[in-house]
């Protein structure tokens, strides 16, 4: 692991020890303007993941799901930038299920370049970078992410999708797949650890036909591509990029 991995993954473990220090208590509950939820924890974890950032790397400018507020007009002309969640899956957070996560990507021309995902709750962390490739941190162990072979191959496909937005037309991907024979398992998760079952290859595919942003995939995307999956766009079917003016992402799957 080279010297940004280890220094993103002290990173994400401090965030995450802000994060379950919330956890353990009283959770707190506001509404943003788009009517998704903040916490307490969100803010927490966000101050040390800039901190941290802006002290390490000073001359890469950071954009944050809680301090988005960039102009696009000053952030069109970044070549590279710190793309970072500091709690990807609050609803999950709100309900105590351990699937939240702690994201930071390293985005360079429009790709991620470097991520970190990170379940405070598990102390699991996904990691990926170019020349790196992917790999899992669990209980003192690491393991290397490779590829598997491809859904469309198999006649039993792990289909993964969201916890808290399934949706009809991942029913419908389903039922396609249903339709041409296939034995469907179908997982739920919350947050980015979605994309990163797919890239440790305990799912086989997911589907994301809704919306998401930027912040929630950048860092796991990483980890995918490094590990030798696809992360793309579901109408075009180029990987997804990022620094888009809206800053919200396609429908996409991850295979």
């Amino acid at each position: 692991m080279n010297d940004q991995l280890q220094q993103l993954l002290r990173i994400v473990r401090l965030a995450g020890e802000e994060i379950m220090d919330v956890y353990s208590g009283d959770i707190a509950v506001e509404e943003k303007d788009d009517k998704s939820p903040l916490t307490e924890a969100d803010r927490l974890a966000n101050a040390v993941i800039v901190r941290e950032l802006q002290a390490q790397w000073p001359e890469i400018p950071i954009l944050s799901e809680e301090s988005k507020s960039v102009p696009y007009a000053e952030r069109r002309d970044w070549s590279e930038f710190w793309l970072v969640d500091p709690l990807d899956g609050t609803k999950e957070f709100i309900k105590r299920n351990g699937e939240f996560t702690v994201n930071i990507a390293r985005v360079r021309d429009g790709r991620p370049i470097a991520g970190v995902v990170f379940q405070p709750t598990a102390d699991v962390a996904y990691l990926g970078a170019e020349g790196e490739g992917a790999m899992k941190l669990e209980d003192g162990q690491t393991s290397v992410l490779r590829s598997d072979e491809h859904y469309s191959g198999k006649t039993a496909v792990r289909v993964v999708a969201s916890r808290s937005h399934m949706g009809e037309e991942v029913a419908k991907f389903v039922k396609q797949l249903e339709d041409e024979g296939r034995t469907i398992d179908l997982k739920a998760a919350g947050s980015s650890l979605k994309l990163c079952l797919v890239a440790e290859g305990a799912a086989d595919v997911y589907p994301r036909l809704g919306p998401t942003m930027e912040w929630d995939t950048g860092a796991a995307q990483c980890v995918a591509e490094q590990a030798g999956r696809r992360v793309l766009n579901w109408d075009t079917r180029e990987p997804l990029s990022y620094n888009t003016e809206s800053l919200l992402n396609p429908w996409f799957v991850v295979e």
